[in-house]
């Protein structure tokens, strides 16, 4: 167990200590954003589950077919100056969205379009964004860096769904989506500051295809990293298609849109104390005790299909909440102490596109499955399913076995 002080080592340095505050600022508007954009959906003419699902298939289908394109470009170029131009394209994109809601002019296929260019940003910003890290922080203290940077997501997302729920039945939702263009902007702004020094390239630079080429053989040849991704496919696909897609339009006529909005809070709250143990508890095999917590996901997934009431859902996602939390550092862990720095975006780019890939066919899908069957039949078979796939994962021996890896306490490489 280490001291409380030795956690905040990795915002002594300051390009750290500016990523850190860039990514602080965008995720409180991206935290409004899901809630305000699935209910702005919902207001439109013809807003229904199947509409909604268009809309986030629409942001998640661009994003997944350039991520291999991402990674390549945030591995060639700074990934410093990658994650500033990426903010500010999704700051227009947002921006625009949220004009059209306010002004009452946003039709289904314009919040399509929009989606879909901010999806394509996205899949630039992710590799680079998550390979940067092991730039900026100590590699001895990458648990801290990680868990700091869960705590603020975390500990913002307590409040940002409730506040866009809020947002959503005062003014509307249009103006939960213009915090969010905002804070991509301020955002751009902050990681500006971060300065490294550049990359060093050979002169006889690699073709894209071998850049592309290099990334899958690290994929394929660590066993622990496609067994993972492969069982997220299909896990991102009923999160996507059951929690938000199906999950919203139910608690419409259940729990009201505030019920779901504290029902995200509540996700969050075990997010967020899950991350002050991590803080200080080492762990000791990231993917073990991860995929642990993501089976846990299954059960608000089970009781919302059972019979939504808010208190148990309340009860229910907190708890899954905090099994994500771990999940979601021992994957970061596994990934930044075991793929070497130069191939890392890539790396996280194959990482997305598995377990992004299926994402769309859930959004798509699950409106029409549950209007068919039931939305709580539905859910309640997806519950089912994703405890199943969750657990299957730990049938591989490299990812019950994956350990940490020991580092001194160094700085991290220039």
């Amino acid at each position: 167990m280490m001291r409380f002080p030795d956690a905040l080592t990795p915002l002594r340095e300051p390009p750290f200590a500016w990523y850190y505050a860039a990514r602080v600022v965008s995720t409180t508007g991206s935290m409004m954003a899901p809630i305000a954009l699935a209910f702005a959906v919902l207001e439109l003419p013809g807003g229904t589950a199947t509409a909604l699902g268009l809309v986030l298939a629409a942001r998640t289908v661009p994003m997944v077919g350039f991520l291999l394109f991402g990674g390549v470009v945030a591995d060639r170029f700074s990934r410093a100056t990658v994650m500033q131009v990426s903010n500010l394209l999704a700051a227009l994109t947002q921006g625009v969205v949220a004009f059209l809601v306010i002004s009452g002019s946003a039709e289904l296929w314009m919040v399509i379009v929009l989606e879909a260019l901010n999806g394509t940003v996205a899949a630039f910003s992710m590799p680079a964004m998550d390979g940067l890290i092991p730039r900026l922080a100590p590699r001895s203290h990458l648990q801290q860096a990680n868990a700091l940077l869960s705590f603020s997501r975390g500990g913002l997302a307590i409040v940002g769904p409730t506040i866009a729920a809020l947002l959503v039945v005062t003014v509307g939702p249009g103006w939960a989506l213009a915090i969010d263009a905002l804070t991509w902007l301020a955002a751009a702004g902050l990681i500006s500051r971060v300065k490294l020094p550049p990359r060093e390239r050979t002169p006889d630079e690699a073709s894209m295809i071998r850049e592309l080429r290099d990334g899958w053989s690290v994929f394929t040849g660590n066993t622990w990293l496609w067994v993972v991704v492969a069982g997220f496919s299909v896990l991102n696909a009923i999160h996507a298609g059951a929690w938000f897609t199906l999950g919203p339009a139910l608690a419409k006529e259940t729990i009201g849109e505030k019920g779901w909005g504290y029902v995200l809070s509540a996700e969050s709250l075990g997010l967020v104390l899950m991350t002050l143990v991590m803080l200080k508890v080492r762990v000791r095999f990231p993917l073990r005790a991860g995929m642990l917590g993501m089976a846990v996901f299954s059960l608000p997934l089970f009781m919302l299909g059972v019979d939504p009431q808010l208190l148990p859902l309340l009860a229910a996602a907190f708890l899954a909440g905090m099994g994500v939390e771990v999940f979601s550092i021992g994957w970061s862990l596994a990934m930044q102490e075991n793929i070497d720095d130069e191939v890392l975006s890539r790396a996280y780019s194959y990482d997305a596109l598995g377990s992004f890939v299926a994402m769309p066919i859930g959004q798509v899908l699950y409106g029409p499955l549950g209007d068919a069957f039931g939305y709580r039949n539905v859910l309640v078979v997806s519950g089912c399913v994703y405890l199943a796939v969750a657990l299957a994962t730990l049938s591989s021996r490299s990812v019950r076995t994956l350990q940490r890896v020991r580092t001194p306490n160094v700085a991290p490489a220039p």
